[in-house]
């Protein structure tokens, strides 16, 4: 999540960014020098010195001091870092503008290319392409020991264009070999659509205008169907997360009261909290929120504070479990820290960091074929991560072990059937029955493509 004090804009730099502020750096805010940390600087500036006079090749002063802040930054935990100008271009054109290219979101890990979500509707959506998937090559050339930015900067390109990429997926004996053409990636951080009596809202990403979009989906949804609808799906799967006021925003358009997140720094006393206002969109009618192991950060919030306050139904899976706040600390004019700086909790004191937001009713994804033998990552699988400070043991809790016997079902079976989104087919159908059989016909029928 990203939380703007002032009114530079802010922007997401990956899937997984948690809460951000914005704040200047000042005199009283560094850290008092003793004696032992003058003596660390000494051996910081004897290697410095030693690399200049006598690594093979000549050095220059920036790429030392840029390596030496990202090495401070990543002994620290995944989220931290340093922000270039390059990375504030490229965190623009993520949550604002439109660019030519695959819809890819990536990460760098231990020099391999990983993509943490393909966004839908894009090249890469449309091509198969999973969260978890290493990229090895692009248009036939080793990407590994490359900067994420090269990788992203090759990624992108002319619409129309096309690219060749190579893939490992973990549990696939052989790389993936694909090819795409680019195209315009516009920003649309909310669709909705009418199915039977049901509205479907998709909420992909927590950009600048993902809450007054999610309102405004909820009035066209009522207007399409002329009547309010018998209760609203909302698909938070693989959304990564964004602006802090845009997950409140979002969590404010489904209740009309109570806190929505609290987060928490260093200090007991450094604590702020976020309600809701009076005043329900969604006229308390029934909601099912979606959610899998790329639900994360801002998107961690909306289904936990709708979950704690039993305003929705969470189905599918664990989320990502990233509860970090990271704030943005200008260095100069397009050099920025981004820092994590504090915890954020549920309204009921739960911190989703490591372990995330358990679903009310699990449901998996049985119509990916890949789905029991691709490896689900998540932030407790990060190096570096937070340990989470607030664990609860809720097997006590978890009385119904016995699978639904749908599950069972295999993904050419529900594709003859018209289902190749089952965990979106299970979730309107539960709000459908609501309206009884025909309802449940209705909502669940294929779209025409």
């Amino acid at each position: 999540m990203l939380r703007p004090l002032s009114k530079r804009p802010l922007f997401a730099a990956t899937a997984i960014v948690g809460a951000l502020a914005m704040v200047p750096i000042t005199t009283a805010a560094m850290a008092a020098v003793d004696s032992s940390t003058v003596r660390q600087f000494d051996r910081f500036l004897d290697v410095y010195n030693r690399i200049k006079a006598d690594y093979v090749d000549k050095v220059d002063d920036q790429t030392l001091i840029k390596g030496a802040i990202q090495g401070m930054l990543a002994a620290l935990d995944p989220h931290s870092s340093y922000v270039d100008a390059l990375d504030f271009d490229n965190l623009k054109i993520q949550t604002e503008g439109n660019y030519g290219g695959l819809g890819l979101t990536v990460s760098m890990e231990d020099g391999a290319i990983k993509v943490i979500a393909p966004q839908e509707d894009t090249p890469a959506g449309r091509a198969g392409i999973k969260s978890g998937d290493y990229i090895t090559h692009i248009d036939g050339k080793l990407v590994y020991g490359q900067s994420l930015d090269e990788a992203i900067g090759q990624m992108r390109g002319k619409p129309g264009t096309k690219i060749r990429l190579t893939l490992v997926r973990p549990g696939r004996d052989k790389p993936i070999e694909l090819t795409l053409t680019r195209e315009v990636i516009v920003q649309r951080p909310v669709k909705w659509e009418v199915r039977g009596d049901v509205g479907y809202i998709n909420i992909n990403t927590f950009s600048e205008n993902t809450g007054a979009d999610t309102r405004g989906a909820i009035m066209a949804i009522d207007k399409a169907l002329g009547h309010r609808p018998l209760g609203y799906v909302v698909d938070l799967r693989d959304n990564g997360g964004g602006l802090l006021t845009q997950a409140i925003a979002v969590s404010d358009a489904f209740l009309d009261h109570g806190e929505i997140v609290s987060q928490r720094g260093r200090e007991k006393s450094d604590i702020e909290r976020y309600y809701a206002k009076p005043g329900d969109d969604a006229h308390g009618l029934p909601v099912v929120v979606l959610t899998n192991s790329g639900t994360a950060s801002a998107s961690e919030i909306v289904a936990g504070a709708l979950q704690d306050h039993h305003r929705a139904l969470i189905m599918g899976e664990r989320s990502f479990g990233k509860g970090s706040v990271q704030t943005l600390l200008p260095l100069g004019p397009e050099t920025a820290l981004r820092l994590t700086t504090a915890r954020y909790y549920t309204p009921s004191g739960r911190s989703v960091q490591e372990g995330g937001i358990e679903p009310d009713i699990k449901v998996p994804q049985i119509s990916d074929p890949d789905y029991k033998t691709r490896p689900i990552f998540r932030e407790a699988d990060l190096r570096r991560h937070l340990i989470n400070e607030v664990k609860a043991d809720n097997a006590i809790l978890e009385e119904d072990t016995k699978a639904d016997p749908r599950f069972a079902q295999t993904p050419d079976a529900l594709k003859k059937d018209g289902i190749e989104d089952f965990q979106l087919y299970y979730a309107l159908k539960t709000i459908a029955r609501l309206g009884g059989p025909t309802q449940v016909a209705a909502a669940t029928k294929p779209p025409v493509k």
